[in-house]
């Protein structure tokens, strides 16, 4: 069972700015900063952050829950042109639950020279045994994230602002 979720959210900041900061391993140290202790730790398993990169991640428990959510996710595109980013989950999380697929898909697409949207989807294929685990996929997590980062853009925007 095939299904997707998404989330976009308009950012007055200049798409190659939001672009800088999605397309590198910068993203994930902002993000685990922002989210914590939701977001317990972000560890780089092996890469530079280009393609094939692969970050490990620790959720913490949700209420009720026996220890930590602990999944690897590889980033599988990076298309600096069209500013699109992709990673998928490898191991652990998602897949432990059924899931044959959980793609996290990132797009910046310019509104105008000081503004962007940022489009952020989540697609995912789950067994058919495990078709109710498909409730859990939420924009939840691609809300906080950009909540996070839009945050940090407009504040990055207005410091470079007030040092010039």
């Amino acid at each position: 069972m095939f299904g997707q979720v998404s989330y976009d959210v308009e950012v007055d900041v200049p798409a190659g700015d939001a672009w800088e900061l999605y397309s590198t391993l910068q993203l994930a140290k902002v993000v685990q900063e922002g989210l914590s202790p939701m977001l317990e730790k972000v560890e780089l398993v092996e890469g530079d952050g280009g393609v094939g990169t692969v970050v490990e991640l620790t959720l913490a428990p949700p209420p009720g829950a026996q220890g930590p959510m602990i999944y690897k996710e590889k980033f599988t595109k990076i298309d600096n042109e069209k500013r699109i980013k992709e990673t998928e989950v490898v191991e652990g999380g998602f897949l432990d639950l059924g899931f044959t697929l959980y793609r996290v898909c990132i797009e910046i697409v310019e509104k105008d020279k000081d503004s962007c949207v940022i489009k952020l989807k989540i697609e995912y294929d789950v067994k058919e045994e495990a078709a109710s685990n498909a409730s859990m996929v939420t924009t939840k997590p691609l809300e906080g994230i950009a909540s996070v980062t839009t945050t940090y853009l407009l504040k990055m925007k207005n410091a470079n602002a007030n040092a010039n």
